[in-house]
């Protein structure tokens, strides 16, 4: 593997990825729109490391973009050994209020990026699903051969349609694909308005946090456990799969605040509202799979994860660690 094209590769887990790539000797191109979902200096601040290395490239633009796509893996700069594809619009919550944007953005966008592929004659591609795919599946843990004709929203919808779709891709044209569905990711750089990011942020400013539901329960996954599985997927068996990046652990809303609460060392003050449209009751990823193929093997417990969040939050807005 000697360059990869990362779509999506500005933002909280594509900028860790693009680090990794950039340590193992990976040359770099990264495609990201910079839209206005959260502040865009968010992150030009999250590729302010690895864009100061000779291999990485910058390429300011958006996925439904069919010519860009086209242009980039036609071989300017290199050919291209995989493409590891991050980019989509996020978020469960705002995939209700522009369902149409979410659409046009995750479906087509991943259409040009699976099409550019296919004529370019990448062997590879690396496709952000979501565990969101499951909605309110029964069986737990999840398991990737599960049944999955129920989403519950919008953005679930649309990243199950492209599961469906490169697999099409694939047994057309012969692409490799690999679809991984990340369970809660959190840790540093994760997007403001994410629960963990949220929390932290309002409880050290002594600002009261909201929280929607009671008794729902999360599979957490440190962003570099979820690297690792991205990592792995390069090289994992060829044809098309599916596989699980969590933790396998399932924690409870309530325990999540207390962790926090430890960590930032000041107690939440809670406003509580019903649970909203759209999110799922619980989330735990089966692992024998990933674990299987890939070697996966998640080491960041969430209390672990949420201590190492918290100080690049306080290294990040130059709080003492002394300081709740």
């Amino acid at each position: 593997m000697s360059r990869v094209l990362l779509t999506g590769g500005a933002g909280f887990i594509g900028s860790h990825v693009a680090e990794r790539l950039i340590r193992e000797g990976v040359e770099v191109c990264v495609v990201d729109s910079f839209d206005d979902f959260y502040d865009p200096q968010i992150k030009r601040d999250n590729i302010a490391s690895a864009a100061s290395h000779a291999g990485y490239e910058l390429v300011e633009g958006d996925i439904r973009d069919e010519a860009l796509l086209q242009r980039l893996l036609s071989g300017q700069g290199g050919a291209v050994d995989a493409v590891i594809h991050l980019a989509a619009r996020a978020g469960v919550r705002p995939s209700l209020e522009q369902p149409a944007l979410y659409m046009d953005v995750n479906i087509r966008g991943t259409m040009n990026v699976l099409e550019a592929a296919r004529r370019a004659n990448v062997p590879r591609v690396v496709m952000a699903s979501s565990s969101s795919v499951y909605g309110n599946h029964r069986e737990v843990p999840f398991r990737e051969n599960a049944h999955l004709s129920r989403p519950i929203s919008p953005y679930a919808s649309t990243k199950l349609a492209c599961e469906h779709m490169s697999y099409t891709y694939h047994h057309l044209y012969g692409l490799e694909v690999v679809n991984l569905r990340f369970f809660t990711v959190y840790g540093p750089r994760q997007r403001p308005e994410m629960a963990i990011h949220r929390f932290v942020d309002r409880i050290h400013r002594g600002e009261e946090i909201t929280v929607f539901g009671r008794g729902t329960m999360r599979d957490y996954t440190y962003v570099d456990d979820i690297v690792d599985g991205v990592m792995a997927s390069l090289c994992a068996p060829a044809g098309y799969e599916i596989y699980n990046l969590g933790n396998c652990r399932m924690v409870e809303l309530e325990d999540l605040i207390e962790t926090i609460e430890d960590a930032v060392g000041r107690p939440a003050r809670i406003s509580r509202m019903p649970q909203q449209p759209g999110d799922v009751n619980r989330t735990c990823a089966d692992l024998e799979k990933s674990r299987r193929d890939l070697g996966y093997d998640p080491k960041v417990s969430i209390e672990e994860g949420v201590r190492r969040t918290v100080e690049w939050y306080r290294a990040r807005h130059l709080i003492p660690a002394s300081v709740g």
